[in-house]
């Protein structure tokens, strides 16, 4: 079994920042990409930023210049600075990794629970 546990989310004003992370953890044979995505209410889910496991990165242009993704693969851990924050950013802020379980299996994609990211103005 593998799991994503996400933390790191919380309530900030706008023009603040914080940092989320998410460790996946279990039956871990690779990583391969990792990425975050986010839902608002009444919207669908979209990706803010995904990062292979060489280090190369894209994001969302809603996010350009003001998030980061990084990853620790040691740790099994990736990242998402947020700074800049605005009111905008407000959404439930999912992990997503593509992990291969073992040689004989093919990679597939889990997901985290989720954590809230809540900016006020």
């Amino acid at each position: 079994q593998v799991q994503l546990v996400e933390s790191g989310g919380g309530l900030v004003q706008a023009g603040g920042s914080l940092r989320l992370s998410c460790a996946a953890s279990g039956s871990i044979f690779r990583i391969d990409a990792m990425a975050w995505y986010r839902q608002a209410p009444g919207k669908q889910r979209e990706l803010v930023a995904a990062i292979t496991s060489g280090g190369s990165t894209n994001y969302a242009d809603s996010v350009e210049g003001r998030f980061t993704i990084s990853r620790d693969n040691a740790k099994n851990t990736v990242y998402l600075q947020m700074n800049s924050l605005k009111p905008e950013d407000t959404a439930v802020y999912y992990c997503n990794a593509e992990i291969r379980t073992s040689y004989y299996y093919p990679t597939r994609g889990y997901w985290g629970q989720g954590t809230q990211v809540t900016v006020s103005s």
